[in-house]
Order: C-alpha cells, then sequence, then structure tokens
C-alpha cells in the first residue's frame, strides 16, 4: 500500500487488516434473509412496525458475530467481511433471477456458492407478491406504466432497497445512550389514552422501539461475551484489548459513552446495525469531528489517550466502514457503479454560532483518511470564508494523494439555501453532507434528501424534438408536441421542451409518491426512526413525517449534453442556417454513421459553443430549460406534507452518481453529437474534453446554474494530473481557484481526480498492477478495478484541466 511521508502510515496491524479486506471475494450471504423471512412467517398477524421491530430482535440475537485478529472495534453486517446480506422484504425477484450471473459480472462482481443458492430459493416462494417490490408495483397506477416498463425514471434500486440518505443524531446517542431514548418512549407510552383511536398506532410504534433497543443492548453484549471469551486463549496484550472490548460492548450503546474510546465503538455499532436493518445506502456519520471532539478533548486533557491511539482508532473504523457491502441487480450497478455505500464523514465548516469548526479532531481525520487511503467513507470538507488555512492546506494534501477525496461542500450558499427554506438558522449552521454531495441536517432530517427518479435532460429534448414520442423505447410519452423537422422556430423547440418536461415531471412525482408510500406501509425502519428527531415525539415513523425537517429531490442527468445540444440546434439549424433541421434529424437517427452524418456530427462539435467554457450563448439555454423543470417540480409535494415535518416539499439536484453511464445505454444519439447509447456528461461537468478554456471557465459556467434552487447538489467532478500538483505554486493556485469559485461565484461543490489518463489506461489493461488505485466516480469513490468498463473508459475521458 502507498503511504504518504506527509500523513505517516498505518500501524502495522492495521495495515494487516486493511490488506485482509482488500483481498476478501465478496461472496453473497443468505443468513439475514433467511432470518428475516423466519421472523416475518411467525409474526404475520402483527402490525407491520412490530413485524419489522421483531425481524431485526431475531437477526441481532441470531446472526454470527466474529472479532477480527488486528481490529479494536467490533461488529460485522454479514457472516464474512464484504460479503453483502439479502434483504427479501425488499425484493427477492433480481436476486433469483441473476443467482447464476452474479460472478459473470463486467463490474460488481459478486460470489455465490451453490448452498447460498439453494438457501435463497428455498425461501423465494414466501416472498412472492409479498414484498416492497411486489406490492409497490401494484400500487402504480396505469398512467405511469410505460415509465416503469421503460425504466425511463431510473426507479431499480428503489423498490429494491430500503431509503436512507441520512444521518441519524449520533450526538443525542452518544451522551444520552439508548436507554435515554427508552426512558422517553417508556414515559409517552404510560402517557397515551388508549381510548382514543389515534394513540393505538402510537402504543404500537412504541413498543416496536422498546424491542429494537433492547435487540441491539443484546447484539452488543454478544459481543461483549465473545471478546471475554476470546480473551482466555490470547497472550497478554490481546487479552487485555479483549477485556476492554468487552466492557465497552456491555457499556455502549446502550449507555452514554465517558471516553473516546466508547463513543467511536457505539457509533460504529449503529452506524453497522442501521445498515443491517435496511440496505438503503448513504448512510452518513455527519459531523464526526463535531459530536467526537468532547470526547477527544478530554481524554486528551487527562492523558487518557494520545493522538497516534486517536489516529489508529479512526484507521479501525474506517476500515470496518468499508466492511458493509450491498448487492444491486444488474440494472441498478449501472447508476451505482463500484458498490459504493456512500457513508459519508463531515469535517470542518462552522459551529451554530457562526465560527469556524475547524478542531484538533478535524485534522486527525484528514490523517487518518490519508493513511487508509479506502473509498469508504465519504469525506466532504464543508468550505466557508474564514476557514482554518493549515487545515484547507491539509485537505488538499490528502487530494494530492488521487483518492478523490475531500469533496469540498460550500457553506456560502448551502447555509443561505436552508434558510430560504425554512430550515431554522441553528440547524442550517449544523448540516452536513450526506452519501454523495446531497446536504441535510444530521437527525433532523427525513430520508433520501436526493437520490429519487432520474430526469434524462437530453432524452427528454428529443421526446419533445420525436411529437412526444421516446426515441429509445418508440413508446409515446407525452401528447403530440410537433415534430422537429416541421417547427418554425427555436422557441417553438423550448415551448416543446416546456411541455414534456412539466407532463414528465408530473409523472415522476406519481411514482415517487407511489413508492414513497408503498415504503411506508410495508418497511418502516424502527431503529433508524428512533434516532431521527422527533420521531418518538411524534410516535411516528420517518415515511409518516416523524422528522423535524423533509425535503427530497430528484436527480437530472445530462445537463452538459443539454446546454451543448440546445446551443447546437440554436446557432446552426436556426441562428445560422448552416443544417437544415430534417439534415440533422436524419443524422441522429442514423446514429452519425454514414459520411454525410458524419459530417453534420463535426460541424455539431466543432462549429458550436459548449458548456463549461463560460459563454452565456450556451450557459444561459440551459438555465432557462432547467428553469422549467423546477418551477414545475416545487408545485408538488411530498407524501409528508402537512404530516408534521417542515418542507414536504422538492427541489432540484445533480448528483447523479454514476447514472450518467446507465442513463446513456439509454438514450439516443442527440445533437451535441453524442453518439446513441454512450455515456452522458456526469453531474454539472461539461462533457469530455468539451471545457476547452480552463478551470475558471468551467466555474463561471456552472456558477449560473440556479445553485439555490438545486439544494439536492450541484455535483461538480474536476481532474488534475498528480505531477500538476508536485509544484508548490500550483497547489497554492488552486487552493485560490476553489477559494474564488465558492466565495465570489457562490459555487455549491467540487471534487478532484488527481490521477493521471496514462495510470488509468494501465490499470485497465494490467488491473493486477494497480489493486489500490482508487477513482473519483462521481460524488463517490471507487476501486477503479471494480467498475465496468463503460465506467471506466468514462472516466478516462474527462478533460484533465492545467492551472
Amino acid at each position: 500500500m502507498k503511504n504518504s511521508a506527509h500523513f505517516g502510515s498505518l500501524t502495522p496491524r492495521m495495515d494487516h487488516f486493511r490488506e485482509e479486506i482488500l483481498d476478501k471475494k465478496p461472496y453473497i450471504d443468505a443468513t439475514r434473509a433467511i432470518l428475516a423471512t423466519q421472523a416475518y412467517k411467525e409474526n404475520l398477524n402483527q402490525p407491520v412496525v412490530l413485524k419489522r421491530a421483531l425481524m431485526l430482535k431475531n437477526i441481532l440475537e441470531k446472526m454470527p458475530i466474529y472479532i477480527e485478529e488486528d481490529t479494536l472495534i467490533v461488529g460485522n453486517q454479514a457472516s464474512s467481511n464484504r460479503d453483502a446480506p439479502i434483504f427479501p422484504e425488499y425484493t427477492m425477484k433480481f436476486v433469483v433471477d441473476e443467482l447464476d450471473t452474479f460472478e459473470k459480472r463486467d463490474g460488481d462482481v459478486f460470489y455465490i456458492t451453490e448452498k447460498t443458492k439453494e438457501d435463497l430459493r428455498s425461501i423465494a416462494p414466501f416472498w412472492q407478491n409479498n414484498n416492497l417490490r411486489a406490492k409497490g408495483e401494484a400500487l402504480l397506477p396505469e398512467e405511469v406504466s410505460v415509465f416503469m416498463e421503460t425504466g425511463f425514471f431510473g426507479m431499480e434500486g428503489k423498490l429494491n432497497a430500503g431509503d436512507a440518505h441520512l444521518s441519524v443524531n449520533y450526538q443525542r446517542l452518544l451522551s444520552d445512550g439508548l436507554k435515554g431514548y427508552e426512558e422517553r418512549v417508556k414515559k409517552l407510552k404510560g402517557e397515551l389514552d388508549l381510548c382514543n383511536p389515534a394513540n393505538i398506532d402510537k402504543y404500537h410504534f412504541y413498543r416496536a422501539v422498546l424491542i429494537v433497543i433492547d435487540a441491539v443492548k443484546t447484539f452488543a453484549s454478544r459481543f461483549s461475551k465473545l471478546a471475554k471469551e476470546m480473551s482466555l486463549n490470547a497472550e497478554k496484550k490481546r487479552r487485555e484489548e479483549l477485556l476492554e472490548i468487552s466492557r465497552i460492548c456491555a457499556k455502549v450503546p446502550y449507555e452514554p459513552a465517558s471516553n473516546f474510546y466508547e463513543a467511536i465503538q457505539s457509533v460504529w455499532f449503529v452506524q453497522l446495525i442501521l445498515q443491517i436493518e435496511s440496505n438503503g445506502h448513504s448512510v452518513s456519520y455527519g459531523r464526526f469531528d463535531q459530536y467526537m471532539y468532547p470526547f477527544y478533548k478530554k481524554d486528551i486533557d487527562e492523558g487518557f489517550i494520545t493522538d497516534d491511539e486517536v489516529v489508529e482508532l479512526l484507521d479501525n473504523l474506517w476500515i470496518k466502514t468499508t466492511t458493509i457491502n450491498k448487492v444491486r441487480s444488474q440494472a441498478h450497478t449501472f447508476s451505482s457503479a463500484g458498490s459504493p455505500m456512500y457513508q459519508n464523514v463531515t469535517i470542518g465548516g462552522q459551529t451554530t454560532d457562526k465560527k469556524d469548526a475547524v478542531n484538533a479532531l478535524s485534522f486527525l481525520v484528514l490523517k487518518s483518511v490519508a493513511q487508509t487511503r479506502l473509498p469508504q467513507p465519504n469525506l466532504t470538507v464543508r468550505y466557508h470564508k474564514n476557514l482554518d488555512a493549515h487545515f484547507f492546506d491539509e485537505a488538499i494534501e490528502v487530494m494530492k494523494l488521487g483518492t478523490g477525496m475531500p469533496a469540498f461542500n460550500n457553506d456560502e450558499v448551502i447555509i443561505p439555501s436552508f434558510i430560504e427554506k425554512g430550515v431554522k438558522e441553528e440547524d442550517a449552521y449544523n448540516y452536513s453532507a450526506i452519501g454523495c454531495v446531497e446536504t441535510a441536517v444530521p437527525g433532523k432530517w427525513g430520508y433520501r434528501c436526493t437520490g429519487m427518479s432520474y430526469m434524462n435532460f437530453p432524452r427528454i429534448l428529443l421526446i419533445a424534438m420525436n411529437n412526444g414520442v421516446d426515441m429509445t423505447s418508440q413508446k409515446r410519452f407525452v401528447e403530440p408536441c410537433g415534430y422537429f423537422t416541421k417547427m418554425k422556430s427555436f422557441d417553438e423547440l423550448m415551448s416543446a421542451w416546456d411541455k414534456v418536461v412539466r407532463k414528465l415531471t408530473r409523472m415522476s412525482v406519481i411514482v415517487e409518491n407511489t413508492i414513497d408510500l408503498a415504503s411506508e406501509r410495508e418497511v418502516p425502519d424502527i431503529l433508524c426512526s428512533t434516532l431521527v428527531e422527533d420521531c418518538i415525539g411524534r410516535a411516528k415513523t420517518i415515511k409518516e413525517g416523524g422528522a423535524i425537517y423533509d425535503f427530497i429531490s430528484g436527480l437530472q442527468t445530462g445537463i452538459a449534453n443539454m446546454a451543448d445540444s440546445l446551443a447546437a440546434i440554436k446557432k446552426l439549424v436556426f441562428d445560422e442556417k448552416k443544417i437544415t433541421q430534417q439534415e440533422l434529424w436524419d443524422a441522429l437517427i442514423d446514429n452519425f454513421e454514414s459520411p454525410e452524418s458524419q459530417r453534420i456530427q463535426s460541424m455539431l462539435i466543432n462549429e458550436a459553443p459548449k458548456y463549461g467554457n463560460d459563454i452565456d450563448y450556451v450557459d444561459m439555454l440551459v438555465v432557462k430549460a432547467y428553469d422549467s423543470y423546477i418551477d414545475e417540480m416545487k408545485k408538488y409535494p411530498n407524501t409528508r406534507y402537512h404530516r408534521g415535518p417542515i418542507g414536504g416539499i422538492r427541489y432540484a439536484g445533480t448528483s447523479s452518481i454514476s447514472a450518467n453511464v446507465g442513463q446513456g445505454y439509454d438514450t439516443m444519439a442527440t445533437p451535441d453529437g453524442r453518439k446513441a447509447y454512450t455515456p452522458l456528461a456526469e453531474g454539472s461537468s461539461p462533457a469530455h474534453n468539451s471545457d476547452k478554456n480552463g478551470p475558471t471557465a468551467v466555474f463561471k459556467s456552472v456558477s449560473k446554474l440556479p445553485t439555490h434552487e438545486i439544494t439536492g447538489g450541484v455535483l461538480l467532478n474536476q481532474k488534475v494530473t498528480p505531477q500538476l500538483l508536485e509544484k508548490e505554486e500550483n497547489k497554492m493556485k488552486l487552493e485560490m481557484l476553489i477559494k474564488t469559485f465558492f466565495n465570489r461565484l457562490e459555487g455549491y461543490h467540487v471534487q478532484y481526480n488527481v490521477v493521471s489518463k496514462e495510470t488509468l489506461i494501465d490499470a485497465q489493461k494490467h488491473p493486477e498492477k494497480h489493486k489500490d488505485l482508487i477513482v473519483r466516480v462521481a460524488g463517490y469513490s471507487a476501486f477503479f478495478n471494480v467498475l465496468s468498463k463503460a465506467t471506466q473508459d468514462d472516466i478516462i475521458g474527462r478533460t484533465e484541466q492545467s492551472l
């Protein structure tokens, strides 16, 4: 493993532990599925909240547990590290359909034994028409069937999995322990007037919470007992460690934490169990350096712990974080390449009283992430204009290591955007990154602050050009809106776009609300709801409106392709009349294959202005197109609206993960010269090699987007070579560039791939030589070798910026 001299190396045992995890082949694990099935069968008559609580209890009491020889932090998700559990209450369809192909995938490969296949096939009949996918599909109105049949909204993962995309209240967990939650629930349960029919459901919710708290306590106690047993045969140093592990697990997370070691174990137990309860990804750690700092400071001041010991525990936590895994359907992997879990850690930013929040632990988190060099967790630095200069410098040093971390989110635009939408100022100042680049208030925000339906802007444009018929499926998506070849002006095309994108937005809302209702009714998450304010006070799960805030967004893909397509049409077809409407249409249908079509393609690519170069002509066209979507989307609240939370509305987001590749598979040739089935531009980044005027011009183009309305995240990926940042002067230039983007242009987010094209090409040819190569895929990082070739090619093709 490569290590940076600047940040030091892992201890020998953490280095060994890391290598062991990286060398482990990921298998499909049927254990959780069997235990979940058992619990559901035994509790068919129970209210759904109790069924879910008893399911988690059965799993936590009976699943196999183990303690690795190198670890100081304990707790496992599956029968072996990196194995992926199956969650049959969401779906068994893709699992059964793909049992024999998991090992044959191009990327996101999982291994599976014949015994596991047999076990999964044996429980499948029970779940036939009896899980979220089956019941959600039955609930979908007929009016949206064409969109589900064609996969247009990319909802595959939403019916196959839980929601997550949040951070729970770790600060309160550490100060009160689950015992504090238990005492509150018992008090509220005892005060219920059960003659009021509305209180019957509350009564059962409180029962479910108490069951889950006890189950978590039992799970931790199992590790306490195991550690004590293992200590009997261990050598002296390890025996002392195991006895300390036993003591801590007998205490947390049920009791409040008293020191840093107890706090980190408590956080890990909950982070882990949330992902045993539900396979929703983007379960994030929140503002780790803020809620952990009091424990760190107390231990340091009392001489109870050293910085080196803290860093080893942090290293250990990040390695354990990497052990969590998730298997997705083949279709879902196209938008989530690299088996990402998006577990985000946020550091830096400001305190609730508007002071710089950087502390000594913030620096140690940077150091530990640099030492471990892993794709998990996602690391986000909250930037603001008074950010500690040395901390910012150290963050750039981490970035130079080439793992795609940290990402930078900008307080100067995110905090005001939250306040505008009704978030209390103190909560807005306490936001954290969730998953990729999306943001929320930890412990107070509902599920899925982003990540619902995909709106493929270039594909929608083609529908608007084709009289409302989808070019890919040849199915009618909207009412007739005219053929491009017969339109009299560019304004007529934009009018068709406006009509089509508004109709499809309404259809996406129907799909999202239906799936949300199905999730609310079928798969409530009890532990997660317990730890989000104020589900306990309202006696409601998150999906029922238990969270203090509840805002969500979909994902808009192909922003740059949309901009470049509109600019090419306006300039070359309508303004300069160099290409006729029929010629352009014929070239699109031909996929730019014939010599004449290639001539048209060359003009589209070379003679039209491109997004990412600070050219208003093109940049403002996509802003206008985006405005139609935003204006329509804001009209439709979510299913929690007026049920308790502040908000309950939608906003925009471009955090499209690797969906630009999957969405490109389903998109025909586009007027920017892009060929059919090839990737779209990702996030809000320019299309490959179309940004010719340097990084400042890219920042200026991106800053013209309606950032305050795209609160779901404005994802911007940039790429520079390691050689470029070897010079101190270039590092300083980059820092100034980021500051300008954030301070003056109100940029939302930026992250960097610091890797050369030559390295990526060599890694594609010789994967065995680049086992540790990590790249930024979109709003997350992944090992390059586990990505599909299409996703690898997409990353290789990104523009390398100079400074």
